[in-house]
């Protein structure tokens, strides 16, 4: 199960920075006016091999009759309810606030692992101002400077001392267990229809409008001896548009059942394409190293000649690259063609996400290609491989040993990868290469 640590706290104390700094990207918006941050943003960041969702919440404003600020309250709340560790952030420059102190007496309440966030501490004078918030009582406290990135270190060390260890037997189990797949995309584009057709029976609510699945449906499939988990989940839409506390709700469930996926199969509508949130989907995806499907619904509604699946199909592996070597099935949950397609592709993902390749074929393979197109030399440096293994893991990875790893641009393992794809059946599956020391 994915872990969800969320970030939380009164306005203006440095959220989105910390949250920016975790992830190593500028994906919050931050300024100094308080109250920028409404919407709730996610990420996925990793440390010393523990990967973990973060959250970025808005600011906390207790009894506020602002619109925004009682939406935000309340979105907080489900935040807290969610997460599995919360980073509690107050500012030392303000000392405890009344914000502050009633904030903590509703994390009390929570039960939650809390850890508080000293923020803004860049100087010695500021790290003694800093013992002031021992007195709200949590024990743990880090100071930390989130624009410059002082302490964060030591955070995130406890950070993930909090998260639940991982266990090999459980991980073993996970693996061995029934495929779940898991049908994920925007509101409305027909997840719940696929779902039911499959079932062969009215298992979701299926109506017009947009959001009608608020929570993640489990459905144990066993037809035409084949047995899987099939999950429908609440469509995701962008952060922007989801004003309804319920629907936020969803949305985080939705995220954490990505994360505890095997497969994920992306519905489009054909009629609108693929956008920015169906990127954002298959990135996610990606980056927690699920197989990926990509379902085109609502196909019988196109006008189409000889070459119009082609061309559609061509357009959304420009859009996933670099990784488009992914299943693209076009369907019609509303006649069922092609249902039974979209099921196989989803299963042949889930073995390759699985599939483990000999050390002995894979360097049969893979050397020789690489003796006929070794790494570009750089700096005069000629980059020599010589062994190439998989290595252990619920998704593929491959460890390349070389005399210097340092030299072999991101370009070359592209190559490699696209060369182990070519030769080995990993149709649909994200990989990890890497280099290492001989």
């Amino acid at each position: 199960m994915g872990n969800i640590v969320a970030i939380v706290g009164r306005p203006n104390v440095g959220k989105s920075t910390l949250f920016n700094r975790l992830l190593e990207q500028r994906k919050a918006i931050v300024d100094d006016l308080s109250g920028v941050t409404r919407d709730r943003h996610y990420g996925l960041a990793e440390w010393t091999d523990r990967k973990f969702t973060i959250i970025d919440t808005g600011g906390y404003v207790p009894d506020s009759s602002d619109v925004f600020e009682t939406a935000i309250r309340t979105q907080v709340k489900i935040a807290i309810e969610e997460a599995d560790v919360l980073l509690f952030m107050v500012d030392v420059t303000s000392g405890i606030t009344d914000l502050d102190s009633s904030f903590a007496n509703l994390l009390r309440r929570s039960k939650k692992p809390v850890i508080v966030v000293v923020n803004k501490v860049d100087n010695s004078e500021r790290q003694y101002d800093a013992a002031e918030f021992y007195g709200m009582g949590f024990g743990e406290m880090y100071n930390i400077s989130s624009v410059s990135g002082f302490g964060t270190g030591e955070l995130l060390d406890a950070l993930v001392e909090k998260l639940p260890e991982p266990n090999d037997e459980e991980a073993v189990a996970h693996e061995n267990e029934l495929p779940r797949i898991a049908i994920l995309g925007r509101p409305n584009v027909g997840k719940s229809s696929l779902v039911n057709a499959l079932l062969g029976e009215e298992r979701n609510i299926v109506t017009d409008i947009a959001g009608t699945t608020r929570d993640t449906i489990n459905s144990h499939y066993k037809l035409f001896d084949k047995e899987f988990i099939i999950i429908d989940t609440a469509g995701i839409r962008k952060k922007s548009k989801v004003h309804n506390d319920v629907e936020f709700y969803s949305v985080m469930r939705s995220i954490r059942t990505l994360e505890d996926c095997h497969v994920a199969v992306l519905v489009i509508d054909a009629t609108v394409g693929m956008d920015s949130q169906d990127m954002n989907l298959v990135h996610l995806a990606v980056r927690n190293g699920k197989g990926v499907v990509v379902l085109v619904n609502k196909w019988d509604l196109l006008e189409k000649d000889h070459k119009t699946s082609i061309e559609y199909e061509k357009m959304i592996r420009e859009k996933l690259k670099p990784f488009d070597d992914v299943p693209i099935i076009f369907t019609s949950a509303l006649t069922k063609q092609r249902i039974h397609k979209a099921v196989e592709g989803a299963l042949t993902v889930w073995e390759s996400r699985r599939r483990k390749i000999p050390t002995h074929k894979l360097n049969d393979v893979m050397l020789p290609i690489i003796e006929h197109y070794p790494p570009p030399a750089i700096k005069g440096k000629y980059v020599k491989i010589k062994f190439v293994m998989q290595l252990p893991g619920q998704s593929p990875k491959f460890a390349f040993f070389c005399n210097l790893p340092q030299y072999v641009n991101e370009t070359y393992k592209r190559y490699l990868e696209n060369k182990i794809r070519e030769n080995f059946d990993f149709h649909g599956v994200p990989m990890v290469i890497y280099m290492r020391k001989k």
